[in-house]
């Protein structure tokens, strides 16, 4: 049974919000941490084509949730509110599907992309209660709070330390199932130790420890993985 309508956010009395609006919302706010936003940026996040990316950011203009200029789209206050609600329900419910439900961190963004739509505010307080109020999600990622803050802190990608360095894995990319199952039989989760022993010539893979284990993983890899360096650690 489809939820009703009044499981999602109201903008108005009259006015809900779909989840076309709000994955629009949440790719615009995701691409802004790089720097500006096009059209053409979000056709590609969004796997859709350009023309339909147009049509919705009219649609956001009209409900000013966003705002277009000559360097690109960008949101307003309100949408960036709903963009980080969007966020913190897709994040709490990766928690609750692994903790609570027993789901791989691999399979967990793909339930929660259809799920963040439609739970009421009421089960979000309910499962962030039973979570314990968790920080991050279980790739890292952190958790917006209730009211609207996130910490935005950029951790550089492991391929970037130098030899030698000791580092902790703070994030991973979170987009492919194939990669986090890779990362998790490495030992490359939220929270190791590891260290960089060096790297083989001629672009080989990058040599490491972590935890107590060497291993060699290759460029891309190591770049869908970032880590808050140690003080002093090299």
């Amino acid at each position: 049974m489809r939820p009703s309508s009044s499981a999602r956010r109201p903008i108005s009395d009259r006015t809900v919000l779909g989840p076309a609006v709000e994955d629009s919302l949440k790719v615009i706010f995701n691409l802004s941490l790089e720097g500006e936003v096009s059209a053409a940026e979000v056709a590609r996040a969004r796997s859709v084509s350009q023309a339909a990316v147009s049509k919705m950011i009219g649609k956001l203009r009209e409900l000013k949730l966003a705002r277009t200029s000559s360097r690109g789209v960008e949101l307003t206050e309100s949408g960036r509110k709903v963009a980080l609600e969007t966020i913190r329900h897709h994040r709490l419910l990766e928690v609750y599907l692994k903790e609570a439900l027993g789901y791989s961190w691999d399979r967990v963004d793909a339930e929660a992309e259809e799920l963040e739509h439609v739970i009421s505010e009421e089960f979000e307080e309910r499962i962030d209660k039973l979570l314990g109020h968790p920080t991050h999600d279980p790739h890292g990622a952190p958790i917006p709070t209730k009211d609207g803050r996130i910490d935005l802190t950029r951790h550089p990608c492991l391929l970037d330390l130098n030899e030698g360095t000791r580092a902790t894995v703070q994030c991973v990319s979170d987009g492919d199932p194939e990669l986090l199952r890779y990362l998790a039989d490495v030992g490359l989760v939220p929270m190791a130790q590891v260290r960089v022993l060096g790297r083989e010539p001629f672009g080989g893979p990058l040599r490491i420890r972590v935890e107590s284990r060497e291993r060699q993983i290759g460029e891309a890899p190591a770049r869908n993985v970032f880590v808050r360096v140690e003080p002093g650690a090299s």
